[in-house]
């Protein structure tokens, strides 16, 4: 297996892979919740990231350089994608994340912040965003809090005192935990400073990110690991929920001929079927699925 830095390509150029000098900054979220946009502000790029770019236009994760403002050393921001992607299954999300966080740990490459964004137009925890966070939770595990940014965007769309109260109720309900372990908050203005205030958070140490050691210390499969324990379980709770909606459905269909019950029906179907995939796709070894990253 190739010993290339990961955000590398095949190239030589220093300029083109990560190296120990760099500062890595993660930054995970939902889908949409604006975590190119994030990068494209912090970099001034306008959508463009060019000319410091470190993965191509195709890739699923993109590194992009930067220099910092103030000390001018070298910082590699990495857009990460969201689970719930429309193109690509949850399984398969876990598998590149998990993959390049392992590269980077055998690397010995220092990853000093894991930023994760929310929408904070979002009126309530769906149970898409719960089952995001709790996924970057598994992922993270309770030592790389201290190097976790939670910040909040979208401030623009919200009015008055609705957007303070979201978030006292999420501090609350749901990062109360993180935030114990050594979370910070913050709110992205959609800004460059802003942006900084929440990247620079100059931790002394890089992230121990628990998936990670489960994989390369205690040599622990991909299925094995916390994350993976915790999509499977996910998984299985949106297939029982599946198969109740469709012997509900298939209930209704004995009982009246409406084209519109048996196409919802299918669709239905399809969907059990998909998430019953994903499950089968966690019983596949990791080695299997890190080959297929990496190639």
């Amino acid at each position: 297996m190739s010993n290339q830095p990961p955000g590398g390509e095949s190239s030589t150029n220093a300029s083109q892979i990560i190296i120990p000098e760099d500062r890595i900054i993660v930054v995970m979220g939902p889908t949409g919740a604006g975590k190119s946009n994030f990068i494209d502000v912090a970099t001034k790029q306008d959508g463009h990231t060019v000319g410091h770019k470190l993965e191509s236009e195709t890739s699923d994760i993109r590194a992009v350089r930067v220099d910092h403002p103030i000390t001018g050393n070298s910082v590699v921001l990495v857009d990460t994608p969201g689970f719930d992607d429309s193109s690509k299954s949850d399984v398969e999300i876990l598998t590149m994340i998990a993959g390049w966080l392992v590269k980077t740990y055998k690397g010995h490459f220092n990853l000093a912040t894991i930023v994760y964004l929310h929408r904070i137009i979002d009126n309530r925890m769906s149970g898409s965003l719960q089952k995001n966070l709790l996924l970057f939770k598994s992922l993270c595990g309770q030592e790389a809090m201290p190097n976790v940014v939670i910040a909040t965007t979208m401030w623009r769309r919200v009015w008055g005192t609705e957007g303070e109260d979201r978030e006292a109720r999420l501090k609350s309900a749901y990062w109360a935990d993180m935030m114990t372990q050594g979370c910070r908050v913050e709110r992205f203005r959609d800004t460059y400073d802003s942006a900084w205030f929440i990247i620079d958070g100059r931790f002394e140490e890089p992230a121990m990110v628990r998936v990670s050691r489960e994989m390369v210390d205690r040599r622990l499969q991909l299925k094995q690991t916390q994350a993976g324990i915790t999509l499977n379980n996910e998984l299985k709770k949106l297939v029982k929920a599946r198969k109740e909606a469709a012997r509900k459905l298939q209930a209704q269909l004995k009982q009246q001929d409406n084209d519109l019950v048996v196409q919802q029906l299918r669709k239905t179907q399809t969907e059990i079927d998909e998430k019953i995939v994903q499950l089968n796709e966690l019983k596949l070894s990791f080695m299997a699925q890190l080959l297929a990253f990496f190639k």
